[in-house]
């Protein structure tokens, strides 16, 4: 076999692997989200829940939550209707059981228009342990990927900035093109809170 067909075989197969990781993102955007009754109270009007997470927040041995939202948007909206606010909120429980919204960001999770031709740029939240994962996805030919991870502080007693993964490639060709840019504290920001994080203004900010 050509080496030039070699070649176009791996990346055509980068490109199919890169694919299927998706599919379970794109598919979770179009479930309906079922949501209990005690979290229902935290959906604002004119907002619709788009994602919601379980986990144990803050190793307190209780069920947390994280709820992301969106507003709504009509079909036929225009691109600038269509960008729509969305919010991410950390609902914790407290030792009466009842759940409470100790922390609200309203920027680390993209737009809807903001994916480009990808479509929505919004690729999940993922939970492990007292840490969590927003990630978000779009571009066309040329892709990007941005993940902003989150730690419980027990001295502080809320969520920080821990690390920013930035990553982009080629679609036609992920294998040669793909680089990947990692951001952590204190190199390149100090103390952030998840409540004040601003994905275009963080490096270099945070209390020292």
């Amino acid at each position: 076999m050509p080496n030039t067909r070699r070649r176009r075989i791996v990346e055509l197969i980068h490109v199919f692997t890169a694919c299927l990781m998706l599919a379970p993102m794109t598919a979770a955007q179009t479930d309906t989200v079922k949501i209990p009754d005690e979290v229902k109270a935290f959906i604002e009007k004119g907002m619709v829940p788009i994602a919601l997470e379980t986990g144990d927040l803050n190793a307190d041995g209780r069920k947390d939550f994280i709820l992301v939202s969106s507003a709504v948007v009509p079909e036929n909206a225009s691109y600038e209707e269509g960008a729509g606010e969305r919010s991410v909120l950390l609902l914790v429980r407290d030792a009466g059981g009842d759940l409470n919204l100790v922390a609200r960001n309203d920027l680390v999770v993209l737009c809807r228009n903001c994916g480009g031709v990808f479509g929505d740029p919004y690729a999940g939240v993922t939970v492990r342990g007292t840490r969590f994962t927003v990630s978000n996805y779009g571009g066309s030919n040329s892709r990007w990927s941005y993940e902003y991870t989150f730690a419980w502080s027990r001295r502080d007693r809320t969520w920080q900035l821990v690390r920013v993964e930035d990553s982009s490639f080629h679609a036609l060709d992920p294998r040669h093109t793909t680089r990947t840019h990692i951001c952590t504290p204190p190199k390149d920001f100090e103390l952030i809170n998840f409540a004040d994080f601003d994905p275009d203004n963080f490096k270099g900010k945070g209390k020292k």
